[in-house]
C-alpha cells in the first residue's frame, strides 16, 4: 500500500499551504526503465539526486526516484526502472525542459521505454519535504475528459514500518485491478520509509471509484488512525501532455 490522495473527495484547492515554499505551478513526471545495458548509469541516477539538474530553467522543485520490481510496489528494488518528479514555475520552462533540456534527453537515450506527463495540479493537500504545488488548473466533472492523474507520497515513521507494509499487497492489488486505472507506478526516494504512488485513470468516476474500494479504504483508515506518516502530499492533476510509453503501453 503506498499512501493514497483517491479517499474521500478531492482536497480543496488552493495555491500554497501554510508553512510551505511553493513546489511551483506546473509538474513534470518521468517514468524510465533503463536498458539492460544502463544498469549502472541508472544506478548513478539515485547516487547523485538532483545535482545533474542544478541550473535548469524554472525548476523549482526535484525528487528522483528508484522503483519497485518491475516499476511496482514491491520491497525488492529495481535495478532498472527510475522516477522524476519536477516542479516548474510556469508552462513555458516545463515545456522547454521536456523538448531541449539535456538531462531529460540522456534519461530518454539510455531507456528501453520512458513516459514524460505534464500536468497541472487541480487539487492538493499535504506537502513533499516542506514544499507543495500550486492549485493552477480547474478540475474536471465525474465523468469529464480524461485522462486524470493522481500523484501520493509519504515519509513514513519508522517505528510503523512493519505495520504500514503489512496493508500493502491488497490495496496494491486493488489498484492495479481497479476499473478505469490506465497506469500506477511505485515510486520511492528511500526504501520502506519514503513512498510515492503515480497513477493515471480514465476519468474522475473511475478513480473516485477506485478510493471507495474496501482495501484501500481500510488501508488508509489504518494509516491515518494509526499516525503513520510524519509527512504527506495528495495531489490531482489535469495531464496537458502525454509523450512516450510505460509498460509497453503507449500514451499521448
Amino acid at each position: 500500500m503506498k499512501p493514497n490522495a483517491l479517499s474521500g473527495p478531492a482536497p480543496a484547492a488552493s495555491s500554497a499551504v501554510a508553512g510551505t515554499r511553493s513546489a511551483g505551478a506546473v509538474a513534470v513526471l518521468v517514468l524510465a526503465d533503463m536498458a539492460a545495458s544502463a544498469r549502472l548509469w541508472a544506478w548513478g541516477r539515485l547516487v547523485l539526486g538532483a545535482r545533474p539538474f542544478r541550473g535548469v530553467p524554472g525548476l523549482r522543485f526535484i525528487k528522483v526516484m528508484g522503483s519497485g520490481e518491475g516499476g511496482g510496489f514491491g520491497l525488492v528494488p529495481s535495478g532498472t526502472h527510475r522516477g522524476l518528479f519536477l516542479g516548474f514555475e510556469d508552462e513555458t520552462h516545463a515545456r522547454d525542459f521536456i523538448a531541449r533540456a539535456p538531462q531529460l534527453a540522456a534519461w530518454r537515450a539510455h531507456a528501453r521505454e520512458c513516459l514524460v506527463v505534464l500536468m497541472r495540479a487541480s487539487s492538493s493537500k499535504g506537502s513533499w519535504s516542506g514544499a507543495a504545488l500550486q492549485v493552477t488548473a480547474t478540475a474536471p466533472g465525474p465523468l469529464g475528459e480524461g485522462p486524470i492523474a493522481a500523484i501520493t507520497r509519504a515519509s513514513i515513521k519508522p517505528r510503523h514500518v512493519r505495520s504500514f507494509w503489512r496493508l500493502s499487497p491488497p490495496a496494491e492489488a486493488s489498484l492495479a485491478q481497479a476499473d478505469g486505472c490506465l497506469l500506477a507506478a511505485g515510486l520511492g526516494e528511500a526504501p520502506l520509509l519514503r513512498q510515492c504512488t503515480f497513477s493515471l485513470w480514465r476519468n474522475t468516476a473511475a478513480m473516485d471509484a477506485y478510493a471507495r474500494s474496501g482495501a484501500h479504504q481500510q488501508a488508509i483508515r489504518a494509516a491515518y488512525g494509526g499516525g503513520y506518516f510524519s509527512e504527506s502530499m495528495f495531489v490531482r492533476f489535469v495531464p496537458l501532455l502525454l509523450q512516450g510509453s510505460w509498460q509497453g503501453r503507449h500514451h499521448g
